[in-house]
């Protein structure tokens, strides 16, 4: 297991190069360009900036966590080849400094809903969390009001340039159905997994987060069996998911262990956080500790330790702690407690084999 933690970039994170350094284990960041609009080319210069800042700290640069799909890729607009061509030129420069996994999604409009960024728990810590009957009511206008107005960094998957367009979006998005979206996927996959094969990059596809339909707008990587339907779309070592315990989890029909045990050699890169759930389906994001939530870590960490996982890993969304400011989700404290859990339970698995043995 290699672990990693997701930098937003100088200027626009409140976490530094320097104290991510400082987590034992960790070896690199997971990045994007996030002020480059989804669809453009990135610059190779910009790359090669973010390489340089974080070589100087001792940090790789080898998962990238976005490069975002444009909505014209989701919705089969006859602009998508361009889309895709800028996407593939895009892959051909990450390879060109060293990385070796994409992380992207392919959930129309919005790419995760919470219905408060700071839910005080008992506590004293807050947490993002998901109330199910106010998004069932919510007008997605509001949504897009509470998260930009409550937090003064740049929230992923939240871009200005995409929510500008918001009413606009939902009506290219009326009338395209699940099976619409299977299609706009396989032809986006037959176009950039070639390319990632050739350069040494495995695509990896991020889980739909909350795993259901909302808004109205359609998702369909929410489970096992969808997840084995994408693999099936390409069949190739480049075409791969990175594994969400807290979004898959968020559903408690999910059994993210089964998964691991099926999917391990696709699963280059995985998210491990944990969520309570709760009866009438809202949930919100605990520790990352077993006991915290409704998902199994333990768990998890042991099925990903009997297959041999030698890919990336970084702990997902934290708590916020003891009057940290920082943006919802990614402060350093719990996200650095829930990688010192992750590590004892990794150790602890390695000595009883051992002892095995």
């Amino acid at each position: 297991m290699r672990m990693v933690f997701r930098w937003f970039g100088e200027g626009n994170d409140t976490v530094t190069l320097d104290q991510i350094r400082q987590i034992p284990g960790v070896e690199g960041i997971v990045w994007a360009l996030h002020d480059i609009p989804a669809g453009e080319e990135w610059p190779l210069a910009r790359i090669e900036e973010v390489r340089d800042q974080a070589k100087r700290y001792g940090l790789h640069i080898e998962v990238v966590e976005s490069v975002n799909v444009h909505e014209d890729i989701k919705l089969g607009l006859p602009s998508r080849d361009q889309y895709i061509e800028n996407y593939i030129r895009t892959i051909e420069k990450l390879a060109k400094v060293g990385v070796k996994v994409i992380c992207y999604n392919f959930m129309p409009v919005f790419d995760w809903a919470r219905t408060e960024l700071f839910k005080e728990m008992e506590d004293g810590s807050t947490a993002l969390f998901f109330e199910k009957s106010r998004i069932d009511g919510i007008d997605p206008m509001d949504l897009v009001r509470n998260i930009s107005e409550n937090s003064a960094l740049t929230m992923p998957g939240w871009e200005p340039e995409r929510l500008m367009h918001l009413t606009s979006l939902f009506e290219a998005y009326r009338g395209v159905t699940a099976d619409d979206l299977w299609r706009n996927l396989d032809y986006f996959l037959q176009a950039v997994i070639p390319v990632a094969e050739q350069n040494g990059i495995r695509m990896a596809i991020h889980p739909d987060d909350p795993p259901w339909s909302i808004f109205g707008l359609p998702r369909i990587i929410t489970g096992q069996e969808n997840l084995r339907r994408f693999l099936s779309l390409y069949d190739s070592p480049a075409n791969s998911i990175t594994l969400c315990s807290g979004s898959l989890g968020a559903n408690p029909d999910n059994d993210i262990i089964s998964m691991i045990h099926e999917f391990h050699d696709r699963i280059p890169f995985t998210h491990i956080r944990n969520v309570r759930v709760y009866e009438n389906g809202d949930f919100i994001e605990t520790s990352h500790r077993t006991q915290d939530g409704t998902v199994d870590i333990s768990g998890i960490v042991r099925a990903y330790h009997e297959n041999g996982f030698s890919g990336y890993c970084r702990p997902d969304h934290g708590r916020h702690l003891w009057g940290e400011k920082c943006r919802p989700g990614y402060g350093l404290y719990d996200r650095a407690l829930g990688i010192m859990y992750l590590w004892g339970l990794w150790d602890a698995y390695r000595r009883n084999e051992s002892a095995v043995k």
